[in-house]
Formats: C-alpha cells, structure tokens, sequence
C-alpha cells in the first residue's frame, strides 16, 4: 500500500537520428489503495509511463515519487504482470513463487516460503501444477501463475500493463473475477496503476481512468469511477451511469484515434 505521485513527467527518445517525445507533462497522484487504469491509443506511451515507475526506464523530465522517495532504480516496492508473462522458464510453476518470495522476503525462513508459495499457487488454482514448467501451461494457467507471484511477494503497489489482453474472453473474464476477489480479499488494498485497451474492464476494475492522448501521450482527462465496491459486473453493466461513462470514454478514444489518424496523414504528406 502505497501513495505514488508522478511530477511533470516527459520522455523524450532518439529514433533514426531524431528525436521522438513519447510523453509530455504527466501529473498524476495515486492514493493509497487506489485502483487507477490506463486507457489511450497505441502508441501513446502507457507502457512507457509503467516502465518510468517502476523505475525501468529514467524520464527526460520530472519524477516519481513513492511515499515522497523518489524512484530511481528498479526495486521491490512494486509487483509487476506484463501481457508476456515474465516467468522464468527454466523454473517449475513453484520454483517461480518460492524464487520471487525469497528474492523479496529476507527475513522469511525456507519452511515460510515453502508455505506460501503453496498457498498462493493454491489460491489461483495451480496446486497440481507446480511441478510444471512455464511452457506446458496455457496461457491463462501462466497469467494466474504472474498474479499469484505479484501478490505474494507483497510489494507496495501494483503495476499492470495489460496482463489479460492476450488471452480469450472467457479466460479474461476468468482472471478479471480473480484479481478483483485477490486485490478485495485482505483489509488493505494495494495500490494498483493498470493499463488496458478494454474500457469495460477498466471501468469493472477502476476508481478512476485516465484518458491519454496520442503520441506525444499527455492526459485528455481523469475520469472518476463511483460504483460501490464489491461490483458485480452484471448489475453495474445494466445501469443507467455505467452505460453513460461507457459512452464518454468512446467518444473520447474515438476522437482521440481521428486524430491520431490525422497526424499520421500530416506526416505523410509532410514526407513527401
């Protein structure tokens, strides 16, 4: 748990001799047990922005801040799932969770990290998998094996750059209700930075969205997200104010490709 502020941040890269800005001007505060999504055109610079938090990535301009302690390395204050999985694929589904909760919990005795890394392949469901490595799971099965590490190395906050987009619906839904019933289960909710395409999950998951904009990515705007938790997706889906913050968010992304489609024109034009 954690609060997490991004300060006037920009990125700038070196592309075939030029320079391309792939962010401008991001302020952004995350507090404690917030659950944030991302949402914007491709190539807008979400994942970029979860790279500079995580400390992957250094911005050409501003900073991030979690519990007013810059970041400046990769650390252990967050957990992070990409849609690639990220697992080590010499390691059994267990080895995965036992190397990840000794890695991050010193203190820990081997008997402790034994225990729960089989608690958390249990609660995901993957018990008569740990012998199995990376390879021979399906892609959900490996999903759920990132999430359960994420969770049980207990970091400060969570940084997610769309974990589920690879998978089909009925396994997206599957691992939506999964991280909704992990992420509400304990009495503290870790702080949650999520970056999707899909703007029915981020309004089931979200208490607030942010809309970017094209490439160079800023923020269009912040949308707030005011249903009650828990949320059953059926019964926020029939309301009136879910269909109407569905509606704004594509119109907004909408716009938003035209005028990326309209750069891109300019471009082109400009090239010839």
């Amino acid at each position: 748990m954690a609060n997490i502020t991004i300060e006037n941040v920009s990125m700038k890269f070196e592309l075939d001799d030029s320079e391309v800005t792939a962010l401008t001007g991001i302020n952004l505060k995350l507090n404690d047990g917030d659950f944030v999504s991302i949402i914007g055109p491709s190539g807008c610079g979400k994942s970029t922005l979860i790279d500079i938090i995580a400390g992957l990535k250094k911005p050409s301009q501003g900073k991030v801040l979690v519990e007013n302690k810059e970041v400046t390395k990769p650390g252990s204050d967050f957990g992070i799932v990409f849609q690639d999985y990220s697992l080590f694929p010499w390691m059994s589904a267990y080895e995965n969770l036992y190397f990840a909760i000794e890695h991050t919990n010193k203190k820990l005795s081997k008997e402790e990290i034994k225990r729960k890394s089989k608690k958390y392949l249990d609660t995901v469901g993957l018990s008569k998998f740990a012998d199995k490595f990376p390879r021979t799971l399906s892609g959900g099965m490996r999903q759920r094996l990132a999430i359960a590490r994420m969770f049980a190395i207990k970091p400060k906050a969570f940084l997610m750059d769309e974990p589920f987009g690879a998978l089909d619906a009925l396994n997206k839904v599957y691992m939506q209700d999964l991280l909704v019933y992990l992420w509400t289960r304990g009495d503290k909710r870790e702080t949650t930075l999520y970056v999707t395409h899909d703007v029915d999950e981020a309004l089931f998951f979200s208490d607030r969205i942010v809309v970017m904009t094209p490439s160079p990515g800023r923020i269009k705007e912040i949308i707030n997200v005011d249903f009650p938790r828990p949320r059953c997706r059926v019964d926020i889906a029939k309301s009136a104010e879910y269909m109407s913050l569905r509606s704004k968010l594509i119109s907004l992304l909408h716009d938003e490709m035209l005028e990326s489609i309209a750069e891109q024109e300019k471009h082109l034009r400009d090239l010839k």
